[in-house]
């Protein structure tokens, strides 16, 4: 299956996640690791959404964040993430292996990490496109914002 021909509704971000995730030859670059910080490259963009490759290394993870406004979806290629939410003021945990995802609404709060002993990849795909980020702290059980960042600007 070419990834441009993809059978998936762009509408179903995990769909289309899965696909791409399913399709690594396909890819315009294969996954890096930076010991110093996750990796991240953007394998497409359409005009309802864009696609991205991430990599994490063991203890690598995100601060608790939402995707400004945008809907989305990952899937695990390989390895194993842990997904924190805050659930009644505290952080709630889920973990994905390969193959495993999970599609999400705009506004929603989360932090993923590789709480493993191996390199994990994901396939991430927003819509509409990234335009910011928000960055949160949970303090006493509630969320203030910590910093907004802009895509272009930022990242």
């Amino acid at each position: 299956m070419s990834l441009v021909n993809t059978v998936a509704r762009p509408t179903d971000l995990l769909a289309l996640a899965r696909d791409y995730a399913a399709e690594p030859d396909e890819w315009p670059f294969a996954p890096r690791f930076d010991p110093a910080r996750r990796w991240y490259g953007r394998l497409a963009a359409a005009p309802d959404h864009e696609v991205w490759l991430l990599t994490w290394l063991p203890g690598q993870g995100t601060d608790l964040h939402d995707h400004g406004g945008s809907a989305g979806a990952f899937t695990v290629v390989s390895g194993e993430l842990v997904e924190q939410t805050v659930s009644g003021g505290e952080l709630a945990s889920r973990a994905y292996r390969e193959g495993q995802g999970h599609r999400f609404g705009a506004h929603f709060v989360h932090r993923i990490v590789n709480a493993g002993t191996r390199p994990a990849v994901t396939v991430h795909v927003y819509g509409p496109a990234l335009t910011a980020m928000t960055r949160y702290r949970l303090h006493d059980g509630r969320l203030s914002v910590e910093s907004i960042t802009k895509a272009g600007a930022d990242w």
